[in-house]
């Protein structure tokens, strides 16, 4: 899974084969095309000989842009609260659930305190020893994919924080996935060394063998559980203990007597572990050579910026320690905006890979990558990539073409702001008034280019939407609002029922929002029963030789397509899973109409007759056709197209596919047999057990039609002690009884609406 080292827009790029899609292009002219090209031609040479000034080098080199990313409940905004307060930006310590009331800083949203969870990510900048560091605080909950998807994309490095207790869990390895889709490097931080049962080491063999990313301890702890005291930094040698009210007073000490031993073995580990990794340890290794603690920490440095490797720290959040160290971890490990190579796309010379130049004496080039609606309108968040951004200048939305101006450039602190006149490359800030969606690009008008947009996972449930005052006017606002903020979050109308209906990543995600019309907008609403996002697919290849004629006054329709539909890999094929290829010779059917045939296929593809869902995972192959002189058109071949796939897909003997999810439960050993039987009984497929202390973890794989309820019954069958997590894994075939229940259903809903 790891990836050369590319740049990060340009690995997204590779990846996602329907980019060219994700911006429109202003109309031009030929000679405007080329004297765009020509001005961006000279401009790119005039800035790759721009020299950045020492003062911009100086701030570039003091720069963090880092993310704090994990599990559900692993203690992400616990850490950054305490980093917060240890770097002067807070005057005091709130819990996520703290018994004050006031909830951690980060998490400033009313639902987001009522449960004790992350929903939308949050951003804050600080300093610490001399470096500003840019937040931003992300969500566990694998609803809340997105949140933590455009966090990465904009982010130089990450801290993903692991409890001492769970370790790698599910929604673990779908941010190490998200962080190697952009190239973020990562330092691991194992919380909750204070819990029942945890186990640095364990948590370590996890992240090699799970992850499949090198690992070794930087600090080994000073006790465990209870009698956890603090930790020993096993290249300075030695012992780092929190003192003070809130562990804000840091003492050295000598390493104890008895962790001697233990303390030189994990350094051994350590420089083994490197030796793989890193050419410069791997000679002195060979050499047998004893590396000097500069030299060591050169080489983490080197190799966690290279993606080759994760340096692990411990600590306890709660109990406030082992935060100071992670900061200067923080510092030393991960890398600023010039050590990280960003991507562009040349519009005007076919989409041409181009390196980002990090220095403000560039021409401005931005990203941006959240949408948020505050009381002031709507607020957009901005990665700077290249050149500054200054209040009073304008700013050129490469999508639209359109000219804005900066009225007013913000820094955020949660759902704080502080007005700032300018920022310079590698910087996060936010914008009012700007009319744009995620992913969009703006310059200064000087480049025409565009950043990649960041992967968009499919939706997984829907469910239709009422509002109780068929009058509200706030009801398509908030609608409208919610999918400009979140891309996962859709809303579209049954064409059938005239129902709405919204889709997202999951029940609760769905239920947020709904929440949020009645809190925000003051909409309530009736939801129906949930629905899951089947597919259709053909299993075996269809040939087909249809004629669309059809004769009225004047001139008629006629058009003729011979071919053959036959299945594709969805899998394979995830970005785009279709594919409509064209073996005409001879001009049987006239060029100009192929593309009719072509929305034809499209066409059919968007509903399915078994259940009315989308077909996927079929190739459609058109061989031959017939046209008429005067007959043919556009709309006959379209219609000709759309009507032979559909004859097509019902003899290549269909499938309905359903989303299947991978479900992980967490619950203690004695109610081990009432989790699988749960499970067992929701048809879930048992992938792996393992048993932690006194807890057990239950991996399966279980369709999500399955699924809805489940929380209910995972309390009452373990007394209130599992928790459960699930996300997307894939679209599976159903059974034959399923599918032919699914179709009767599909059927009898038909005949209610005659």
């Amino acid at each position: 899974m790891l990836m050369p080292r590319i740049g990060r827009s340009a690995a997204s790029a590779l990846r996602t084969p329907t980019l060219r899609s994700t911006f429109t292009q202003p109309r031009s002219t030929p000679l405007t095309a080329a004297l765009m090209s020509k001005r961006w031609e000279s401009s790119a040479a005039a800035a790759a000989a721009v020299q950045p000034t020492p003062e911009d080098l100086q701030r570039l080199n003091s720069l963090r842009n880092i993310g704090i990313s994990a599990h559900i409940d692993s203690g992400k905004t616990t850490v950054t609260e305490r980093i917060l307060y240890y770097t002067g930006r807070i005057k005091e310590i709130h819990e996520v659930r703290g018994k004050d009331n006031v909830g951690a800083t980060m998490d400033w949203m009313d639902l987001e305190r009522e449960k004790g969870i992350t929903i939308q990510s949050a951003a804050t900048y600080a300093q610490w020893g001399g470096t500003n560091l840019n937040i931003i605080d992300t969500p566990g909950h694998v609803d809340f994919t997105i949140e933590v998807e455009r966090a990465l994309r904009v982010l130089d490095g990450a801290v993903l924080v692991l409890c001492s207790v769970s370790g790698v869990q599910s929604q673990t390895i779908t941010v190490d996935r998200q962080m190697r889709r952009y190239n973020v490097p990562r330092i691991s931080f194992i919380n909750k060394m204070d819990r029942a049962g945890a186990n640095p080491s364990r948590i370590i063999d996890q992240i090699r063998h799970k992850l499949k990313i090198p690992a070794a301890a930087l600090q080994v702890p000073i006790g465990a559980e209870d009698a956890f005291e603090g930790v020993v930094d096993i290249l300075a040698n030695r012992a780092i203990y929190n003192r003070g009210a809130r562990g804000e007073d840091i003492v050295y000490g000598e390493v104890p007597a008895h962790m001697v031993d233990t303390v030189n073995a994990a350094r051994e580990e350590l420089v083994a572990t490197l030796a793989e990794v890193d050419d410069e340890i791997g000679e002195l290794f060979i050499e047998e050579k004893v590396p000097t603690e500069q030299q060591i920490r050169a080489a983490v440095r080197r190799a966690t910026i290279a993606r080759k490797f994760t340096p692990v720290l411990m600590g306890s959040a709660i109990k406030d320690k082992g935060v100071q160290s992670l900061l200067d971890a923080v510092i030393s490990y991960l890398p600023n905006p010039t050590e990280i190579t960003n991507t562009m796309l040349d519009i005007d010379n076919g989409e041409q890979v181009l390196d980002v130049v990090p220095h403000s004496n560039q021409p401005f080039v931005g990203l941006a990558f959240k949408l948020e609606e505050g009381k002031y309108g709507q607020l957009t968040y901005i990665r700077v990539y290249q050149g500054r951004l200054e209040k009073g200048q304008f700013a050129y939305h490469v999508k639209t073409g359109k000219k804005i101006k900066i009225a007013r450039l913000v820094r955020m602190h949660s759902n704080s702001m502080e007005d700032v006149d300018s920022v310079g490359a590698g910087e996060i800030c936010a914008l009012f008034g700007i009319d744009c969606a995620s992913g969009d690009t703006f310059t200064d008008g000087t480049i025409n280019c565009s950043m990649s947009t960041m992967y968009v996972p499919d939706s997984v449930i829907s469910l239709s939407l009422t509002p109780k005052d068929k009058n509200a006017p706030n009801f398509s606002k908030a609608l409208n609002r919610f999918q400009r903020e979140d891309p996962t979050f859709r809303v579209h109308v049954d064409s059938e029922s005239k129902q709405t209906i919204i889709s997202g990543m999951g029940e609760l995600h769905l239920d947020i929002y709904v929440e949020r019309m009645r809190r925000e907008y003051n909409v309530d609403c009736i939801t129906g029963k949930p629905q899951v996002a089947f597919r259709e697919t053909a299993t075996s290849k269809a040939k087909f030789a249809y004629t669309h004629k059809k004769q009225t006054g004047g001139s008629g329709q006629y058009g003729r397509v011979v071919g053959y539909i036959e299945p594709i890999d969805s899998a394979q094929h995830a970005e785009l899973p279709y594919e409509f290829v064209n073996n005409v010779v001879g001009g049987n059917i006239p060029t100009q109409f192929l593309p009719a045939c072509e929305k034809g296929f499209m066409d059919g593809l968007k509903e399915g007759f078994m259940v009315g869902h989308p077909v996927v995972g079929v190739r459609m192959v058109l061989e031959d056709g017939q046209a008429h002189m005067v007959d043919s058109s556009e709309l006959a071949f379209r219609l000709a197209t759309l009507n032979a796939f559909r004859e097509a897909f019902k003899a290549s003997g269909p499938r309905i596919l359903e989303p299947v999810m991978l479900v992980e439960v967490s619950a203690p050993v004695e109610f081990q047999g009432n989790v699988l039987g749960s499970l067992n009984k929701r048809k879930g497929m048992i992938v792996d057990t393992e048993t932690q202390e006194d807890y057990c973890v239950v991996t399966s794989e279980v369709p999500l039609n399955n699924m809805f309820g489940y929380s209910t019954e995972l309390r009452s069958a373990t007394q209130g002690k599992g928790e459960f997590s699930m996300e997307y894994k894939r679209h599976s075939p159903v059974m034959h009884s399923v599918q032919e229940e699914l179709i009767k259903e599909h059927q009898a809903k038909l005949a209610e609406k005659k």
